[in-house]
């Protein structure tokens, strides 16, 4: 979930395919995918369902979430409303489905000179209970742990 062009469907391929492109494709409606992952409580099949990104204009439809056991929020550290739209996103999610694991994943950081994102927003995440990591769906970092953190949190939650 989160704000158009911050890297979900990026992330998605780099996980399930192990792909990355540069070329940009907006997402219309949902695209589902699945991988099984192994944690140390066992093997967790992961439906992953990669939904259109929010703006200004359209929001995202929520009753995608409803049966949802976690999400992942994604937020572009080069576009600081990005995380703006994450943090709301997940306030209306909470409301909607009750309180699920979750992740919020700074993507980019592969351009992290360039990030509007501050270290302090991020740490008053952090103090409010949000377990935040750094990716880039390009170079691969932290993608494979941000999915095996969310799978392990799932088979933690009774």
């Amino acid at each position: 979930m989160g704000a158009y062009a911050v890297g979900k469907t990026s992330l998605v391929a780099r996980f399930v395919h192990s792909a990355f492109s540069e070329k940009y494709h907006t997402t219309l409606g949902v695209k589902i995918d699945k991988k099984i992952v192994a944690t140390s409580g066992g093997d967790v099949k992961l439906m992953i369902w990669d939904l259109a990104g929010e703006d200004e204009f359209i929001g995202v439809e929520l009753e995608y979430m409803r049966g949802a056991a976690g999400y992942i929020l994604v937020a572009d550290g080069t576009r600081l409303p990005s995380l703006e739209r994450a943090v709301a996103l997940q306030q209306r999610i909470c409301e909607k489905i009750g309180p699920v694991p979750f992740l919020l994943l700074i993507n980019k950081v592969d351009l992290e000179s360039a990030w509007e994102i501050e270290a302090s927003q991020l740490a008053e995440l952090s103090r409010a209970g949000w377990r935040i990591l750094r990716t880039s769906a390009k170079t691969g970092q932290g993608v494979e742990a941000a999915f095996l953190s969310l799978a392990a949190s799932l088979l933690a939650t009774p």
